[in-house]
Parts: C-alpha cells; sequence; structure tokens
C-alpha cells in the first residue's frame, strides 16, 4: 500500500486553510485542488491551486537572518536547482518566550524572510492591482502566516493578487547598535528593510503572478499600519509602492537615536552584556534573546502615548526623520492614503469584564486624569456632552481610543491633505460585533475580516451575520477600489469626498455606512487642546 507523500498532506493543509473564505464552494473545489508550478529568479516553486485561486506559501524574499546575518539588511536567497515546494507557511520571526508549556502556531526562526501569494492568474497577460498585506502586532509580534490573512476570498472576489509577509521583528529587527560599530548603522531599522526587500521581491516577480509591478498597496493594520506609516518616509522604499492604506496604525514619531540607545542599554543589560559586545549579541542564542527583550519590554522608554515597544530608530539615513513630524512625509507626497481607526479600539484591551463594566465615575476619571493631566476635567466634559447615555466605562473607552488612535489618523489625513499632491480619504469603522456580548462594539481588529472579505472565518457569532457578509462586500470593494484607481469610491456606498481640514469629510462604516463632516466636533477640538 502506498502511503500519501508529504506534499500530499501539505496539499490537505492548504486547502484547509483557504476552504472556509470559499464557503459553500470548499467542497466542490476540494476535487480540483492540485499542483501549479511558478517561476521566481531563484527556482521553480510548487504552489496549489484551489478552484480559480493559486496559492504560493512561504517563498523566501531573503536569506536566513541568524549568525552573522543577525541585525544586518537582507541578504537575497540562495538560489535553488528542481522545484521547491510552497504549499505551507514559512515561519514567523523568534517572538515567544520558550517554556515547556509553549504551543506556537507556527514555527518561529530567524530564517523567517517569506512570503505568500494568493492570485486568480499566472503568466496569463493580465495586470491585475497587486496588494501587499503587513501585519500587526505592533513591531514586536505577529505574523502574516496568519490564517486570518487568507487572501483567497479577496483575490477570488476582486481579482487581485495578495500577497502577506514575515519579518524581523523586536530585539531581532529593531536593536540599535549604530552608535556603537559603522557595519550595523542599519540595526535599528532592518525589520523594515527586510519589508523593502519583499516589495522588491513583488516589483521584480509579480507580473510572473498576474500582477502589476507599477501598481501595488501597501496595507496594514495595528502595527502594520505603523509599518505603513514609516515605509512612507524611508527613501529605500521609494518607487516600489503607490498606494497606502493605515487601519489603526497612525503614527508620528519613532525612536530617536538617544531613546534607541536607551532600549539597548536595557536589552544589553538583560543579557549580562557590555556596551561594546555588538559581536557577542549576534551569537546569543535565539531563544535567549526572546526572553531578555520580553524582559525588558515592559522597562523601555516610549516618549509619548501611541509609541510602541521595540519601534525602529530615526538613524538618519534608513529612516532619515521621524515618518509624520512635523509634517507629512515629502517622499510619499504623490501616494493616495486611506487611513482610519474603529470606534470602540481599546475595548481590545480593557476588556468588558464585569468588573471594568462596573467602572465608577471616580475610577473613570482617575483612569484619564492619568493620561490627560489637567485636561482630563474639559476632555471628559466634551465627551459626556457627545454621549449623554455613555457610562463610565464607555466614556473611558471612547477617550481612550480618542487618544491617540483617533486623533494621529485625522491628523495623519490632514498632514497628507494639506501638501496637495495626493488625496487622502479617512475613515471610522462604526459597525459592532456581536462577540462579548456586545460591549466589545467596534474594537481594535475589527475591520480586517471585512477588507479582507473573510467573514467566513471571522468566527461563529459574525460568521453567519447576513448584514457582515454584506458590509465585508462594501469595504472590501473599497479597498480594491482604492488599490486599484487610488480612490476609494465604489457605486455600493455613499460619494466619498478626499479629506480635507475644511470640510473633515469622514466615512462611518456601519449597516447604513454614511460621510460625516468632522463627526464628534466638540470631543475632537477638546482633545485637539488637551
Amino acid at each position: 500500500m502506498k502511503l500519501p507523500s508529504r506534499r500530499h498532506f501539505l496539499q490537505q493543509a492548504a486547502f484547509a486553510a483557504a476552504a472556509a473564505s470559499l464557503g459553500p464552494w470548499a467542497r466542490l473545489l476540494e476535487a480540483q485542488a492540485s499542483d501549479v508550478i511558478a517561476e521566481t529568479a531563484y527556482g521553480r516553486i510548487r504552489g496549489t491551486a484551489i478552484g480559480d485561486v493559486k496559492i504560493f506559501k512561504g517563498v523566501p524574499y531573503g536569506a536566513s537572518t541568524a549568525g552573522t546575518n543577525r541585525f544586518m539588511p537582507p541578504v537575497k536567497p540562495a538560489a535553488w536547482t528542481g522545484v521547491r515546494d510552497a504549499l505551507a507557511y514559512g515561519p514567523s520571526t523568534p517572538q515567544t518566550v520558550p517554556g515547556p508549556n509553549v504551543r506556537l502556531a507556527q514555527p518561529e526562526s530567524e530564517d523567517c524572510l517569506v512570503l505568500n501569494v494568493f492570485t486568480p492568474g499566472l503568466n496569463d497577460g493580465r495586470k491585475r492591482p497587486v496588494m501587499v498585506w503587513l501585519h500587526g502586532g505592533g513591531f514586536s509580534s505577529g505574523s502574516g502566516s496568519s490564517p486570518r490573512y487568507d487572501g483567497t476570498s479577496l483575490a477570488r472576489t476582486h481579482d487581485v493578487v495578495l500577497v502577506s509577509i514575515n519579518h524581523r521583528l523586536n530585539a531581532f529587527g529593531f536593536t540599535y547598535l549604530g552608535d556603537v560599530a559603522p557595519e550595523f548603522a542599519a540595526s535599528g531599522a532592518v525589520g523594515m528593510l527586510d519589508i523593502v526587500a519583499a516589495l522588491e521581491w513583488v516589483k521584480t516577480h509579480i507580473d510572473r503572478f498576474g500582477g502589476d509591478p507599477d501598481l501595488v498597496t501597501i496595507f496594514g493594520q495595528s502595527g502594520g499600519g505603523r509599518k505603513v506609516a514609516t515605509l512612507m518616509a524611508m527613501p529605500s522604499a521609494d518607487g516600489l509602492f503607490h498606494r497606502a492604506v493605515i487601519e489603526s496604525g497612525a503614527i508620528l514619531k519613532l525612536l530617536t537615536p538617544e531613546q534607541g540607545q536607551q532600549t539597548t542599554a536595557l536589552l544589553l543589560k538583560a543579557l549580562g552584556l557590555k556596551p561594546g559586545q555588538v559581536r557577542e549579541l549576534q551569537q546569543v542564542p535565539m531563544a535567549r534573546l526572546i526572553a531578555a527583550n520580553e524582559a525588558t519590554e515592559t522597562t523601555r522608554p516610549l516618549p509619548e502615548v501611541g509609541m510602541a515597544a521595540g519601534s525602529p530608530t530615526v538613524d538618519g539615513r534608513f529612516i532619515p526623520q521621524h515618518p509624520w513630524h512635523p509634517g507629512a512625509p515629502a517622499l510619499s507626497a504623490r501616494i493616495p492614503l486611506l487611513i482610519g481607526w474603529t470606534h470602540t479600539e481599546e475595548t481590545w484591551y480593557q476588556r468588558p469584564t464585569p468588573e471594568n463594566l462596573a467602572m465608577t465615575e471616580a475610577g473613570m476619571r482617575a483612569l484619564i486624569g492619568k493620561r490627560l493631566g489637567a485636561q482630563a476635567d474639559p476632555v471628559i466634559a466634551a465627551f459626556r456632552a457627545a454621549n449623554p447615555t455613555a457610562t463610565p466605562y464607555d466614556l473611558n473607552i471612547l477617550i481612550t481610543t480618542e487618544h491617540p488612535r483617533g486623533s494621529y489618523s485625522r491628523e495623519l489625513a490632514r498632514r497628507k491633505a494639506a501638501q496637495g499632491a495626493a488625496p487622502a480619504y479617512l475613515y471610522r469603522f462604526d459597525w459592532e460585533t456581536p462577540e462579548g456580548g456586545g460591549h466589545m462594539r467596534a474594537p481594535h481588529t475589527a475591520e480586517i475580516a471585512f477588507a479582507f472579505n473573510n467573514i467566513a472565518t471571522a468566527g461563529p457569532l459574525i460568521s453567519t451575520r447576513a448584514d457582515a457578509h454584506a458590509l465585508a462586500a462594501k469595504v472590501s470593494a473599497a479597498w480594491v477600489a482604492f488599490a486599484r484607481t487610488g480612490n476609494p469610491n465604489v457605486p455600493q456606498l455613499p460619494a466619498w469626498p478626499a479629506y480635507s481640514g475644511e470640510r473633515r469629510d469622514t466615512m462611518l462604516f456601519d449597516n447604513d455606512s454614511r460621510i460625516v463632516p468632522d463627526p464628534d466636533r466638540g470631543p475632537r477640538l477638546a482633545m485637539e487642546r488637551a
């Protein structure tokens, strides 16, 4: 009896990951799953065709970052002979503290520079929009190898090519050593340079996968949005993308060299190393470096609310200046921007537990006072006037969502619009999930399944909702229209004007989506004075 091959099992796993997003067609398409071969500059790869979508996973765009490549800019992968399987997701960057009870969702390795491609066609002469997804998790965690970022549905329903990537994070991607040795000048930005290398791979190869290398959109949520905002100010990324989408990830500043040095000093101390022992730092075992990074994360300097631990460093070369301070980056002035946030981001972090739902007025005022100082009272008064039935917990969520995710999103849109070279479009995602007994409302990450048109995989409480499927069709259509034309207007939604500092038109996504000029103007003005 002939046993099934490893390739067979990998094909079945690839099908299972895609099947949920294919909905009722899954059983019909299972019999049609088959090998598909593509050419890259480094060798041939074998993917899987699931119906009319071709899927390639774990494709190398860079070599291993271990050993002497640690903290160094990415290098190209070695070529291979024969056909390399691209049937399963590749490793994520190291991020999980090892332990006896730890179970990884995906393997973790310093050999993590891989990407995934979901496409409706190969070498068919078509020039489809290319959408490159940058995952969330701040600059410290996360992976493009998550099934929630499966691009099958988006590729199938909107005829686009979806690319997701893995890259270095945390201490592996952003340890600033530029003040110690010239050869490590890029170390505080190598995680971002990995993304640039992936975009270079896309520019070189994506026409072979049915995509247009001159029509590339970078989009990301949370930490992925921060990466998009940063790429817009990086000279090495210039010309590699043509549209940008920032979902709940607006930032103004990154770490200065002085702040990067402080972060590195904490890491070296945790490892028992002296400031000059950079090469020894390259040889620290992966597990030990992960543990030291985790031990120091809560003590690292964060100069302002909204910054993330382990952020890249403004080094004067690879990242020449703060991305969006004091204004929008001139480098990407002609790149259209789509940007927004979810209405109650903070319910993701301050969950609606019985204790939180019972928050008192005094408890709420203490939390907001710690955040805003002397300006807390007028801000609370403005939010209460705009939301008269809100509980103390509700007000806390609205204010901490506004500061900074809402206010930063608006400010980036305003600064972009002020350049006058390309439009900015602003949204707020208001659709409320039934999860958490309804108290989660519109939390951080809520829009991802809608942008990917992946409601079928969004969990039992959402996947059966007809209104969720209907809204996902509209949101994903708007995202793809923006990728295709630089304008998110589609017939299914109200006319969406570009943002301006005068009108502040904002798309509020919900079952009844609508455009509102300057929504919540009173709270906005109060927060701007804070």
